[in-house]
C-alpha cells in the first residue's frame, strides 16, 4: 500500500472535506481501511475509485472513479456515482475535469453503463463547474444530511452526443489513473 501517505495527506486536510459532509481522517490506519473498502468494491461490484498519479513524479495526487450506491439517496438507489478528490495543491488546474471525463469515458465505453450520477454540495462552485464541464445535466436539488446538494445525471445517449462534439477528447488517458486491482493504493 505504497500510496498511504499521499492518501493520508489528501483525506486529513479539512479543506478537502469542506463540502463533503465528512470529517478528515486522523490516522493512517483509517486510510488503510478506506483502501481495503475500495478494493472490496472492486471484488463485489467490479468498479471503484482509481488513484490519480502525477506522471512526471509518480506521486499520488488524488482519486476518481465510480461507486455503486446501494443506500437510498434522494429517493434513489443502485446507481453509479462519479467522485473525485485531489490534493489541494492540484486544485484549479483542470485535473478534476480531466479525471471526470476520463472516468466517464471508461464508464460508458468500457463498462457499458447506461447512466452515471454526480451529487455536489450546492456551495461547492468548483465541483459544480467540473461536472457540468464533463457533460452532466442538472436535474434537481435535494438535501443530504441536512445539506443542500445538486443532483446531476449523464446517460449513455447524451455521452455519445457529447463525444461526437469532442468532450471526451479533452480528457487525458485513463492511463494515469490506476485501479486498486492494478496497484495497491
Amino acid at each position: 500500500m505504497e500510496d498511504v501517505d499521499g492518501f493520508f495527506s489528501l483525506d486529513s486536510d479539512p479543506e478537502v472535506h469542506k463540502y463533503l459532509g465528512t470529517q478528515p481522517v486522523s490516522t493512517r490506519s483509517q486510510i488503510i481501511d478506506i483502501i481495503r473498502s475500495v478494493q472490496q468494491q472492486y471484488l463485489a461490484n467490479g468498479i471503484g475509485r482509481w488513484a490519480i498519479i502525477d506522471k512526471s513524479t509518480g506521486r499520488f495526487i488524488g482519486w476518481t472513479g465510480f461507486k455503486l450506491i446501494k443506500e437510498v439517496i434522494n429517493n434513489r438507489t443502485n446507481y453509479y456515482d462519479l467522485g473525485y478528490r485531489l490534493l489541494r495543491e492540484y486544485w484549479g488546474q483542470g485535473i478534476s475535469t480531466e479525471a471526470a471525463i476520463a472516468s466517464l469515458s471508461y464508464g460508458f465505453e468500457k463498462l457499458n453503463l447506461q447512466e452515471i450520477i454526480a451529487t455536489v454540495n450546492c456551495d461547492n462552485t468548483a465541483s459544480n463547474k467540473v461536472v457540468t464541464k464533463a457533460g452532466f445535466q442538472f436535474c434537481e436539488t435535494f438535501y443530504l444530511h441536512g445539506i443542500k446538494h445538486n443532483w446531476y445525471k449523464l446517460d449513455h445517449n447524451d455521452w455519445v452526443r457529447l463525444n461526437r462534439s469532442g468532450v471526451s477528447e479533452r480528457a487525458g488517458s485513463p492511463d494515469n489513473m490506476v485501479t486498486p486491482a492494478q496497484k495497491n493504493i
